[in-house]
C-alpha cells in the first residue's frame, strides 16, 4: 500500500516546487549587477533584470531611480530643484559601491543589488530589506526597507490616523471623499513624502511617482516597511539631517516653497455653502462689521453661478459682480470664488465653444474628448498638462479678476465626477509626451492651481489667494489647501489638527479645514472650541455646508459669539507673529503648524496617543486642544520651561500635566526665551494698526532669535527687496535684547516698539541695544473678559514687567523715548 502512495506524494512535492517556483518567477528582482558607469556625481548601473541611476543631489540628498527599461530623460512636475556640485567620493570593489559626501555615506552591494545608507560615523540609517530589496510584479514596482527597532513613521501629507503611521498602510489617489471618516484612506491630497526615526536618527524619503502609490510601514507584516507604484519608474530621493527641520528643509528644496500670501489671507473667513444672492453677502459682511468680529474675506460657492456653469454669474442673484466686489472691497472684504473643472457640454456656452474651438479638453485614446457628469450635467474637462490647456484656462480665470474678486478657490479637482471611476484610457498631454489617466490624475489638482495662480497673478498684479482640495507634493509653489468635506463632529475637529501637521511636515505650510465642520451642525460647545482653534491655523475659515443650520459666530448665542470674538480678536494682534512666521516657511519650508516631533523629534511621549493633538503654532507657541466636553485633561509639556499664555504661570518641560478645561479657553503655552511681535486691534488688514509694536518677550535658558518680517502685504515688490526684515534676539546669559539692523528698503508701518518682559520679576534691569534700562512692574491681559455673564470668566492678566517705548521703524539703534 504505501508503494503506491509514496510515487503520489513525490508528485505532489514536485508540484508544489514547480509552483513556488512560478511564483518567484512572477516577482522580478532587480538582481545583481553587472556594469557600472560612473560620471561626477552619478552612477548608471546595468542590472541583471533592471537599470539603475544614482545621483547626489547635494551633501545630504542622494536620488534613486530604478527601471526594467533603459532610463531615458525624466521629468517631474514636483521637483524644480537641479543637482548642486558636491564634493563627492565615489569607489567600488568587486562586491560594492560606495558614495560619500560631507553628511551622508551609501552603499551598493553588487550581487545582489541592494542599498544602505550610513551617517558619516557609520550608523545605519536606512537600508533596503535583504532578500527583498526593489522588485517588480507586472508593471507594479515596490522598494521593501528594513524596519528598525523602535523605528517610527510621520507624514505623508494628508492622512488620516495617528501621528506615528507604524504598523499602517496607505495610498495615494486623489479621491473625492465627502464626509469622509476619520480613517479614511485615500482622501484628496497625494504627497509621497515620509519621516523615519529611529535610535537618535531620521530620514526622509521622497516617492516621485505620479501613479497610484502605497506606502506600507509594517501593515501585515513584521519585517519591512515599502513603497511602491502601480507603474512608472522607482524613483526616490534619500533626505539625511541630524534634525528634522532641516530634512523638511532639504525637501522643500527639491520640490519648492509657498510665496509670501497676500496679508489679507491671514485674516479671518467666513464662508456657507452657500452665500446667495447678493444682498445676503452684504448682510453676512454688515453683521461682522457691526458686531465688531474682524473679518477679511467672504468666500462664495458654486450658487454664485449660473446653472453651475463655471466662469458665469447667476444674474437673478448677483446682477452686478463688480459692484457687489467694489462695495465689499471698501468695507475691507475680498471675495474669494469657487471654480470647478468641470466646463458643461452646452451649445452656446462660451467656455465650452472656446474651449471645443481651441482644443484643450482631456481626451480618450480614440481622440474623443472625455465626458463625465459633475455639478452643471456633463462636462469635458481642461487638460492642465498641457500648456495650451493651461493658457486657455489662465484666459478664462482673468474675468474673475476683472469682476473684482481676489481670490481662487479650486475645487473638484481630484478629478472628481458623480461615479467616482474616470477610466483609465482617458489621456494627459503630459507636456508632448501622453500618458493615461493613471498617470496622470494624481497631479491634475496640482496642474489646475498652477494654471489658476499663474493666470490670477498676471491679471490681478497683485499676491492672489488660492485654495485647493487636491494636490500633488509641489503644490505649495501656487495655492493654500483645505483639508476638504469634514464633519461637525468633535474627532472630526482634532483629526483636521493632526491632518494639519502631517501636511506641514510634508511641505505644505499654508493649510486650513473647515472650522465648525462641513457636514452636518456642530454644538454650541463645538462651534466654540473649534473657532478658538482656528486662531491658531494657518487659514482660519467657518464653513458649513447646505442643508445646515447657519454656522456665523452669532447664531449659537451671545457667550460663543463672546468666545468666538476674543479669538478672532487675539488672531488679529498676532499677525505680526503670524506673517515673519509665513516668512520663514517661504524661506525654510517650515510650517506654521508644528507637530512637537519637529522640535523633540526623540521624545517618545509627543507620539502618545493622548498628546499627539498638541502642536506648535510657529516656533513661540504650543497648543493643547481637547474635545470640548473634557472637563479635565493631561498636556504633555515636552523639554524646557512653559508659560501659560494667560497668567504667565511656568510649567517645567518633561512632565504630564492635568489640568481643568473650560470652554471659555482654549490651553496655549509659549515656550522659554520666545519673542512675540504683536498689533494692536484692527478690524481688517486695510486698517492700520497704531504705530507701536508690543514685543513680548519670555524669560528662558536659551538664547533665541526671531526674524520680525514686513512688507506692503500685496504687492510683489517684496521680490524686488522692498520688505523690512529685522532679526530681534534675546542672550539671557548676558542679560540683553539686541534689534539687529534693518534689512529691505520697505518702511515699516510701525514708528514705535514697547517691550513686555514676562517672567523677568525678579530681574532690575536689562540691556537693549547697549542701553541699561530699568525694569517696570506691570500686567498685560491678552483678551478680553470671556463672557458678561461669568464675572470668573475674565483672564488673569499676564504679570509682565515694561520695558520703555523705543523707536522701531528703521532705525538701526533704540532710542529711548519714555512712556
Amino acid at each position: 500500500m504505501y508503494k503506491n502512495i509514496l510515487p503520489g506524494l513525490s508528485g505532489l512535492l514536485l508540484l508544489l516546487t514547480c509552483c513556488a517556483a512560478t511564483a518567484q518567477n512572477q516577482v522580478m528582482k532587480i538582481g545583481k549587477i553587472n556594469t557600472v558607469n560612473i560620471s561626477g556625481q552619478q552612477i548608471k548601473i546595468n542590472a541583471e533584470n533592471a537599470f539603475a541611476e544614482i545621483t547626489v543631489y547635494s551633501p545630504s540628498v542622494i536620488r534613486v531611480r530604478m527601471d526594467k527599461q533603459p532610463l531615458t530623460a525624466d521629468f517631474s512636475y514636483a521637483v524644480i530643484a537641479k543637482p548642486v556640485t558636491t564634493k563627492t567620493q565615489i569607489a567600488q570593489t568587486d562586491s560594492e559601491i560606495s558614495i560619500t559626501t560631507d553628511s551622508l555615506r551609501m552603499r551598493i552591494t553588487k550581487r545582489p543589488f541592494s542599498i544602505s545608507f550610513f551617517t558619516p560615523s557609520g550608523e545605519v540609517i536606512n537600508e533596503d530589506e535583504p532578500g527583498l530589496t526593489t522588485s517588480w510584479i507586472g508593471n507594479d514596482v515596490t522598494t521593501y526597507k528594513k524596519m528598525q527597532e523602535g523605528e517610527r513613521f510621520i507624514g505623508l501629507g494628508e492622512k488620516t490616523g495617528n501621528l506615528d503611521r507604524k504598523g499602517e498602510g496607505y495610498t495615494n489617489w486623489n479621491s473625492d471623499v465627502f464626509g469622509y471618516a476619520t480613517n479614511k484612506d485615500p482622501i484628496y491630497a497625494t504627497i509621497p513624502f515620509y519621516v523615519g526615526i529611529h535610535h537618535h536618527l531620521n530620514y526622509g524619503i521622497f516617492f516621485d511617482n505620479t501613479f497610484q502609490s502605497d506606502f506600507n510601514f509594517g501593515a501585515s507584516n513584521n519585517r519591512f516597511s515599502s513603497f511602491g507604484a502601480r507603474g512608472g519608474e522607482m524613483n526616490y530621493y534619500f533626505i539625511y539631517h541630524p534634525q528634522m527641520a532641516d530634512i523638511i528643509t532639504s525637501y522643500t528644496s527639491l520640490t519648492g516653497r509657498m510665496p509670501m500670501p497676500p496679508l489679507w489671507s491671514l485674516g479671518y473667513q467666513q464662508n456657507r455653502y452657500s452665500y446667495y444672492p447678493d444682498t445676503e453677502v452684504m448682510r453676512i459682511a454688515q453683521t461682522l462689521r457691526e458686531k465688531k468680529i474682524p473679518a477679511d474675506g467672504i468666500t462664495l460657492d458654486i450658487h454664485y453661478m449660473d446653472a453651475y456653469k463655471l466662469f458665469t454669474w447667476n444674474k437673478d442673484r448677483f446682477p452686478n459682480p463688480r459692484q457687489l466686489t467694489s462695495q465689499l472691497k471698501d468695507m475691507g472684504f475680498k471675495i474669494t470664488v469657487i471654480v470647478d473643472p468641470g466646463i458643461k457640454v452646452e451649445e452656446g456656452y462660451a467656455a465650452y465653444e472656446n474651449g471645443k474651438k481651441e482644443n484643450i479638453f482631456l481626451k480618450y485614446s480614440d481622440g474623443e474628448n472625455y465626458t463625465g457628469q459633475v455639478w452643471p450635467g456633463w462636462c469635458h474637462f481642461p487638460d492642465f498638462t498641457s500648456m495650451k490647456g493651461r493658457d486657455w484656462w489662465k484666459g478664462q480665470i482673468k474675468s474673475y479678476i476683472r469682476d473684482g474678486v481676489s481670490g481662487i478657490w479650486n475645487d473638484m479637482n481630484e478629478i472628481a465626477t458623480w461615479g467616482q471611476k474616470m477610466p483609465d484610457n482617458v489621456i494627459f498631454n503630459y507636456e508632448g509626451h501622453p500618458v493615461t489617466h493613471q498617470q496622470g490624475h494624481n497631479i491634475y489638482g496640482l496642474q489646475m492651481v498652477r494654471a489658476s495662480y499663474e493666470g490670477t497673478r498676471e491679471e490681478l498684479k497683485k499676491r492672489p489667494f488660492l485654495l485647493t482640495r487636491a494636490a500633488y507634493a509641489g503644490s505649495q509653489r501656487y495655492s493654500a489647501l483645505w483639508t476638504g468635506d469634514n464633519r461637525a463632529e468633535e474627532d472630526h475637529m482634532l483629526l483636521g489638527v493632526r491632518l494639519l501637521n502631517s501636511l506641514g511636515v510634508s511641505g505644505m505650510a499654508f493649510t486650513g479645514m473647515d472650522v465648525g465642520g462641513f457636514t452636518g451642525n456642530p454644538t454650541v460647545s463645538l462651534y466654540a472650541r473649534w473657532m478658538q482653534i482656528g486662531a491658531f491655523i494657518p487659514y482660519f475659515r467657518s464653513h458649513t455646508g447646505i442643508n445646515t443650520k447657519s454656522a456665523e459666530p452669532w447664531t449659537f448665542g451671545e457667550e460663543v459669539l463672546e468666545i468666538s470674538r476674543n479669538y478672532i480678536n487675539l488672531r488679529y494682534h498676532l499677525l505680526p507673529y503670524l506673517y515673519s512666521t509665513l516668512f520663514e516657511s517661504t524661506r525654510t519650508g517650515m510650517p506654521v503648524m508644528r507637530t512637537l516631533a519637529l522640535n523633540n523629534t526623540f521624545d517618545a511621549k509627543v507620539y502618545d496617543t493622548r498628546f499627539q493633538n498638541q502642536y506648535g503654532f510657529g516656533n513661540a507657541f504650543m497648543i493643547a486642544p481637547f474635545e470640548s466636553t473634557k472637563e479635565f485633561g493631561k498636556i504633555y509639556f515636552p523639554e524646557g520651561k512653559w508659560y501659560n499664555f494667560y497668567t504667565d504661570a511656568v510649567i517645567d518641560g518633561q512632565q504630564e500635566v492635568t489640568t481643568d478645561l473650560s470652554i471659555k479657553i482654549l490651553p496655549v503655552y509659549v515656550k522659554e526665551s520666545s519673542i512675540i511681535p504683536m498689533q494692536s486691534l484692527i478690524q481688517s488688514t486695510i486698517e492700520k494698526p497704531v504705530d507701536t509694536l508690543f514685543l513680548h518677550i519670555y524669560k528662558g535658558d536659551k538664547t533665541n532669535t526671531f526674524v520680525y518680517y514686513e512688507d506692503d502685504g500685496e504687492s510683489f515688490d517684496n521680490e524686488k527687496g522692498v520688505f523690512y526684515q529685522r532679526a530681534i534676539t534675546y542672550n539671557p546669559a548676558d542679560k540683553k535684547i539686541v534689534l539687529e539692523k534693518t534689512a529691505g528698503s520697505y518702511q515699516s508701518k510701525f514708528h514705535y516698539v514697547k517691550l513686555l518682559l514676562h517672567g523677568f520679576s525678579s530681574q532690575k534691569s536689562i540691556t537693549i541695544n547697549g542701553s541699561q534700562l530699568s525694569l517696570q512692574a506691570g500686567t498685560h491681559a491678552f483678551l478680553s473678559p470671556i463672557s458678561r455673564f461669568d464675572p470668573q470668566g475674565t483672564f488673569i492678566p499676564a504679570d509682565s514687567c515694561l520695558i520703555q517705548q523705543a523707536t522701531f521703524g528703521n532705525s538701526n539703534e533704540l532710542i529711548n523715548v519714555g512712556l
